[in-house]
């Protein structure tokens, strides 16, 4: 189980009982902080937040504030005596990661309301596009028909049927396919 949590401004992969070093933090030595704006979680199944993961919360404990190596700042220019160094050291805090609470009911129903809109929007690949004749003269194709403009004209009613009868908006490769079986007669009558 990990999480991706923004810390500071920074985005770190934590796990329980990590240690850390991010940008300063405020609290003293021993305090707690609590991090909310988790990106996506792993428990089981992956959850991706849009921005942020609601319900899930990140509990860390301040183990001391330190300040990174030293790093030189050396800028030159030639020919010109000019020179100049510096030297910067960041300012860190070092946190253990005690804890990714809220897992109960906030990733449970955040994993199921994916998976109804997963169910409910369906890919370009999967459904039926009428206006397209490629796709009709497939369907005709499919169950031995012939492609000519009226078993096109007859697919494009009975699939306006079929629509309305399933109370949908688009149909997929298998219920047109279902509606041909069902309906073949319309279509024989049409091929003498």
């Amino acid at each position: 189980m990990f999480a991706i949590v923004e810390i500071a401004g920074l985005q770190y992969k934590v796990e329980q009982d990590q240690k850390l070093f991010v940008n300063r933090l405020k609290g003293d030595k021993g305090g707690k902080v609590s991090f909310d704006k988790v990106l996506l979680t792993v428990n089981g199944a992956i959850t991706v937040g849009a921005p942020a993961v609601s319900g899930i919360t990140v509990e860390a404990e301040i183990l001391d504030h330190v300040k990174a190596d030293k790093v030189i700042v050396f800028k030159k220019k030639r020919r010109k005596g000019y020179k100049v160094k510096n030297g910067h050291r960041q300012s860190l805090t070092q946190i253990v990661i005690t804890g990714i609470t809220g897992f109960e009911g906030g990733a449970k129903k955040a994993a199921a309301k994916k998976e109804t809109v997963k169910s409910e929007v369906l890919s370009d690949n999967a459904t039926v596009n009428f206006s397209e004749d490629h796709e009709l003269n497939y369907h005709l194709k499919k169950n031995n028909l012939s492609q000519s403009k009226e078993n096109r004209e007859t697919l494009i009613t009975l699939g306006k049927a079929v629509k309305v009868e399933l109370e949908k908006n688009v149909l997929t490769h298998e219920e047109v396919d279902a509606a041909i079986i069902k309906n073949i007669d319309q279509f024989k009558a049409l091929n003498k």
